[in-house]
């Protein structure tokens, strides 16, 4: 019992670590602003941008799939929000081809993958570029900037307000506060609903979990459509963020989101991941940006600081399942 509550505390202990050592070596190096409350909300809101569609890839990833077109996907709704209110359309108009587009981004995914067979790696690894043309095509292959006026004051979901604003309770930005509340949705459903015990146990076992009557197809269907839905809500976020559409800011961006899931303790082989830990492996990255830009180190080095710690995670999931069986032999001989 205490060896698994240490499995699923790890990601917040590591969290709390990272931070330790970046406060002390800010206190010495840096400007001492890493912990500052405008730091904070910058890091938190950036670590939204990541969560919320990280949310539907952490149910991919534990029914045992994967999804490399999340990046694009998400520029791409963002895209559609922003060509639709440049030309004028209401907001709720707006809005709903966004999250429609993310839907259908992850529909199509979903049909594919259920009705080929095809392993999602390559399924995906096609609509990730698919997903990217049909963005430059009707954005013109060029950055979309809707007239301010056409943007309701609301939409300023990432204002994380100004280094020299203080609060005497910390100002929450809303992005945070619509990650939280999403996440404690999806967490509450993958719970407490049969669907949720369905996806865990298509991920642990799609064998045994068709002999248990579950419809595997639909359920994976369900599983990327869903995941589509908080794709969108990321393209939101995304647009809230930069006030314009581009498809080509996608490139990259699903790498982010499939690290904040395994640093959060999600599996790759399936059947284990939580909206928890998917949250804090989304902080965990944005914390790690942020105490090296503080620090004035490089992003190239910050890049492989955070591929180190991506290899160091999956290396503790696989040794969590016995493998390699070669490092387990060393120590029974």
């Amino acid at each position: 019992m205490v060896k698994k509550l240490l499995w699923q505390i790890g990601p917040l202990i590591a969290l709390f670590v990272i931070m330790l050592l970046f406060t002390i070596a800010d206190r010495y190096w840096g400007a001492g602003k890493f912990m500052s409350g405008y730091n904070l909300r910058v890091t938190s809101g950036s670590a939204a941008l990541i969560a919320v569609p990280a949310f539907g890839m952490t149910l991919i990833i534990i029914s045992g799939g994967i999804d490399l077109s999340a990046g694009t996907a998400l520029t791409l709704s963002g895209t559609a929000l922003a060509l639709s209110l440049k030309a004028g359309d209401p907001i709720m108009n707006a809005l709903m081809l966004m999250l429609l587009t993310g839907c259908l981004c992850g529909l199509a995914n979903g049909v594919m993958i259920s009705a080929t067979k095809v392993v999602p790696f390559i399924v995906t690894l096609g609509t990730m570029t698919i997903f990217l043309g049909i963005g430059q095509i009707i954005s013109g292959e060029s950055t979309v900037y809707p007239p301010r006026e056409n943007i309701p004051d609301w939409l300023n979901l990432c204002y994380t307000g100004k280094d020299s604003e203080r609060y005497l309770i910390p100002k929450i930005p809303t992005s945070v506060l619509l990650a939280i509340t999403l996440g404690v949705g999806v967490a509450t459903m993958m719970r407490y609903t049969v669907f949720g015990r369905n996806v865990f146990a298509i991920g642990s076992s799609e064998s045994t979990a068709r002999l248990c009557g579950i419809n595997v197809p639909v359920t994976v269907i369900a599983v990327y459509t869903i995941a589509g839905f908080f794709v969108a809500i990321g393209g939101l976020l995304y647009f809230a963020d930069v006030k314009s559409g581009n498809p080509s800011d996608g490139t990259g961006k699903e790498l982010e989101i499939i690290a904040a899931v395994v640093l959060g303790g999600g599996s790759l082989s399936g059947g284990r991941g939580s909206i928890f830990g998917t949250m804090v492996g989304a902080l965990i990255i944005t914390v790690i940006r942020s105490g090296c830009s503080q620090l004035s180190i490089p992003n190239t080095y910050t890049q492989i600081f955070i591929g180190c710690i991506i290899i160091v995670a999956v290396i503790v999931d696989q040794l969590r399942h016995g493998s390699p069986e070669w490092f387990f032999r060393m120590f029974r001989s």
